[in-house]
């Protein structure tokens, strides 16, 4: 399962492999989840359910994946296809593969390696938030609420680069503010908008 959870889709017809990560991607984000979330609620046991989910969402979101990929050294072990060796520093192709990672873990081990694995990468990030974390687009959606606004709307203005590596302009439209943010995915490129809109109110920016 590890060589498959390693093997990238434009690998396939170069390697002669039967499948790349994109199965198992599916369930080590579950695994993940689940093992995320029992942590939590022992780590935290006074927290209410509100603080749980946002510390969960910043703990399984792709920024997380991503800085353990980065800290195993993941991309050096994917199987890519000719010419994709650009994808060995890809933040989507190595949060999805470090997903599928989790799976092969637990299939070829068991549900108890699984956690092993996430337990000893993730505690370090986990302990690091002493306070649940609150993004930028849940301060912006609450600042419209309080003063009876629309919800911020967020407009794909542009999408740039190869497909395993885009670049992703957003606009944010709240009240009188517009802003935009850029990001390697559309989450991330949401939050800088939303960011620097929240940054601008506070200035009192029309």
């Amino acid at each position: 399962m590890l060589y498959e959870a390693l093997t990238h889709c434009s690998a396939i017809v170069d390697s002669g492999a039967a499948a790349s990560y994109e199965r198992l991607e599916f369930l080590g984000d579950r695994v993940l989840g689940l093992v995320i979330a029992d942590m939590l609620l022992d780590a935290f046991p006074g927290e209410p359910e509100g603080d749980i989910a946002r510390r969960f969402t910043a703990l399984t979101r792709r920024d997380a994946l991503l800085a353990i990929a980065r800290k195993i050294e993941l991309g050096r072990y994917l199987v890519l296809g000719s010419g994709e060796d650009a994808g060995r520093e890809s933040p989507a192709v190595l949060a999805d593969a470090m997903e599928a990672v989790i799976a092969a873990l637990y299939r070829d081990a068991g549900l108890e390696s699984a956690r092993a694995f996430i337990t000893t990468h993730w505690r370090a990030m986990m302990k690091a938030a002493p306070h649940p974390p609150q993004d930028a687009k849940t301060r912006l959606q609450e600042w419209a609420q309080a003063r009876a606004l629309a919800l911020p709307d967020y407009v794909e203005m542009a999408r740039e680069g190869p497909q395993h590596a885009p670049r992703f302009a957003i606009e944010v439209r709240v009240g009188p503010v517009r802003a935009s943010g850029s990001g390697d995915s559309k989450r991330e490129a949401e939050q800088a908008a939303a960011a620097t809109a929240f940054a601008r109110l506070k200035e009192g920016a029309p």
